[in-house]
């Protein structure tokens, strides 16, 4: 699981780097050490004012700022993962759904949404990195394979923006054919000549990255988001040597062509705006 290390105590710790925004009315900056408001930084769409650090966002705020007037109707919200493999590891999965969804108030970890921006018409589906590590199961994997169903029947553009650790390991082979059925949906989406653009934010990799993530007609990344199939300290053991600085970051993978280009949340509306007035018919 690249969302987590090991610390010398041989404690499983989340990462230090996953953006999570503390609790409290101050926060401080992880890059600078700089302190601002809660308010500030909450109106700022959780981008630090000074440095530009972006902490993790869930799927409805980017419903509110994305989506015009953050007027969207939501979907799937009915759907619910179950334990078909009754898997168990130091708990059981079906306690680990349940804490997850009394700890996000969302019933899975990918929610999906209709609405317009900047009057095109939109099927957006959003990833929430704090269920599970954002990992995709049969359910994460149909609510995404829906939204883009959504845009190819009603004629919509398509924007999906990753967050995630990768396939869900508690539902084994049933998550990982989640990677197909996306991936088919996608063609379908191309066969209607609609656009998708892929947001990719911090961390997105795995089996998201390995399937839909990487499908886009346009790929955006957030500043210093983590992108990549395996982890850089899987890497490095297996290759036995130093990877180069910044290495999976979003700004190394837009020097090698491998996302179109990185921009910053705080003008990610209007950018994406510019590009489906020019994918748009």
């Amino acid at each position: 699981m690249t969302w987590f290390r090991r610390k010398k105590a041989g404690i499983l710790t989340a990462r230090e780097d996953q953006n999570d925004m503390p609790e409290g009315q101050w926060v401080k900056c992880p890059k600078t050490g700089e302190i601002t408001t809660r308010r500030e930084l909450e109106d700022n769409l959780l981008v630090f004012p000074s440095s530009g650090y972006h902490f993790g966002m869930d799927s409805h705020r980017y419903f509110d700022f994305l989506f015009d007037d953050g007027d969207y109707t939501l979907h799937d919200t009915d759907l619910l993962s179950v334990d078909a493999l009754h898997f168990e590891d130091r708990k059981s999965y079906t306690q680990r759904l349940e804490k997850a969804r009394k700890k996000t108030g969302r019933n899975e970890a990918a929610q999906s949404a209709t609405g317009m921006l900047y009057g095109h018409p939109l099927s957006i589906a959003a990833m929430d990195f704090g269920f599970i590590g954002g990992s995709m199961g049969s359910v994460v994997g149909e609510i995404i394979a829906r939204a883009v169903k959504r845009a190819y029947t009603e004629g919509r553009a398509l924007i999906i923006i990753s967050q995630s650790g990768g396939a869900r390991m508690m539902e084994g082979a049933l998550s990982l054919m989640q990677m197909a059925k996306t991936s088919a949906h996608l063609t379908r989406l191309d066969e209607a000549n609609l656009p998708y653009i892929s947001v990719l934010t911090h961390p997105t990799t795995g089996g998201v990255t390995a399937s839909f993530a990487m499908l886009g007609d346009v790929h955006i990344a957030e500043p210093e988001a983590l992108i990549g199939f395996a982890g850089p300290r899987v890497i490095r053991e297996t290759i036995g040597s130093d990877l180069p600085e910044g290495f999976q970051r979003s700004e190394f993978l837009l020097e090698r062509g491998f996302v179109d280009m990185v921009v910053d949340r705080r003008r990610m509306r209007q950018r994406i705006g510019h590009l489906l007035d020019l994918l748009m018919e």
